[in-house]
């Protein structure tokens, strides 16, 4: 089946910004994650051309390529027949005597970390993953267990690709175990993978009937990753070794674990300070006293309100806030006040209230805002008329 063009995978333009990308990614990520998929296994095949889409456009360079060549500029079996690129297609001979992929791999191995100079040959993948967690445990630290499909170092060749272990692997007699070989095009003198070894310096003679040779297998890993208090929404966490196994024996890849915080229906974070609203009785605001809040480590907080507080007025309780990443520290939790005019109102509610209307007529100080707001608009009428 041919693969869908990465930017319809993402559901984005091709003229999509990095913050559009991202955006895009993770809110299918998160729709799609197989934590909250269990047993769907298309939703676990989304999930991965998702990442595979995210992994490509991401990066500025392997965009670039994907924009000019399609899904051959990182598969060259696809550059074949019609729509090749010239010369035997993407894969086949350049003027410089190497594939396109040895090419690519000259001009932007070492901003990739590709190729000749760059990392080892045939270095595992690098994975990402994304994991969500509510804001309690943004708080407080937390575990969580991920199911990462991976490709894992195969058990009957212990990774090393050969039938019966290392003692069938040899050393690439066209490179002679470099990895790389010199080629004199006119006045440059080109280095590019070995095509007889793929890079890796050794050649099999006898490859393991497991895994074709490749040293490494399909698998479904299951990990545990610790996440650390304090720790804000968007945070990528590295496990460094435990992304795809290399071929034959070379380095793994990293995993990235994208952390994901759950919005919370009290609480709004704000870096390490936490804010939240607390609706008051119209007479608890104009009589005051303590209310209890809740705080983000589960416990209350007394507060006294003072007598006539005005709805939007804040609090500050220090030490209250949010934990800072590593470190003891704590940020402050912020109370703002939200004054409700009551609603539904008995008989006897509203016969106490018009007394209180007459009483405060009575009274000016005791609505000065009001007071004055009106007087002012006496004022101006009053020059109106004297025009």
């Amino acid at each position: 089946m041919a693969k869908r063009d990465y930017y319809e995978v993402l559901g984005v333009g091709r003229d999509a910004s990095e913050e559009d990308l991202k955006k895009a990614y993770r809110k299918l990520a998160l729709k799609y994650h197989p934590d909250r998929n269990q047993g769907d296994k298309q939703a676990e095949a989304r999930f991965k051309e998702i990442n595979e889409a995210y992994d490509v456009l991401k990066d500025p360079e392997k965009r670039a390529a994907y924009d000019r060549y399609g899904h051959a500029a990182f598969d060259p079996s696809l550059a074949s027949g019609a729509g090749g690129f010239g010369g035997g297609g993407f894969g086949g001979a350049s003027p410089f005597g190497g594939s396109f992929e040895d090419i690519f791999e000259e001009m932007f191995g070492r901003f990739t970390g590709r190729g000749p100079g760059g990392r080892a040959a045939g270095r595992g993948a690098d994975l990402r993953q994304q994991v969500e967690i509510s804001l309690e445990e943004a708080f407080a630290g937390t575990k969580k267990t991920i199911r990462v499909p991976t490709l894992v170092a195969c058990e009957a060749c212990k990774g090393t690709g050969a039938e019966g272990g290392s003692a069938a692997v040899q050393s690439c007699a066209t490179c002679h175990g470099a990895g790389k070989i010199r080629a004199q095009q006119g006045f440059f003198l080109i280095e590019r993978t070995c095509p007889a070894c793929g890079g890796q310096g050794r050649v099999i003679k006898n490859p393991c009937k497991t895994c074709g040779g490749l040293g490494r297998v399909q698998r479904e890993r299951t990990l545990a990753i610790t996440v650390p208090a304090g720790v804000e929404d968007g945070t990528r966490i590295r496990l460094a070794g435990e992304g795809e196994a290399g071929v034959r024996g070379a380095p793994p890849g990293d995993l990235y674990v994208d952390v994901a915080v759950r919005p919370h229906p009290i609480f709004q974070r704000e870096g390490a300070n936490i804010f939240i609203r607390v609706p008051l009785r119209m007479t608890q605001a104009a009589l005051g006293g303590p209310i209890e809040v809740p705080t983000i480590d589960g416990g209350r907080a007394r507060l006294t309100i003072p007598p006539g507080t005005q709805s939007g007025e804040k609090f500050r309780l220090r030490g209250k806030g949010f934990s800072v990443l590593r470190s003891a520290a704590r940020g402050d939790m912020y109370v703002e006040v939200a004054v409700e005019t009551p609603q539904n109102l008995t008989r006897r509610q509203r016969e106490l209230l018009e007394e209180f209307e007459a009483e405060a007529a009575k009274n000016e100080r005791s609505s000065p805002e009001s007071e004055g707001f009106f007087a002012r608009v006496k004022e101006f009428w009053d020059g109106l008329g004297g025009r």
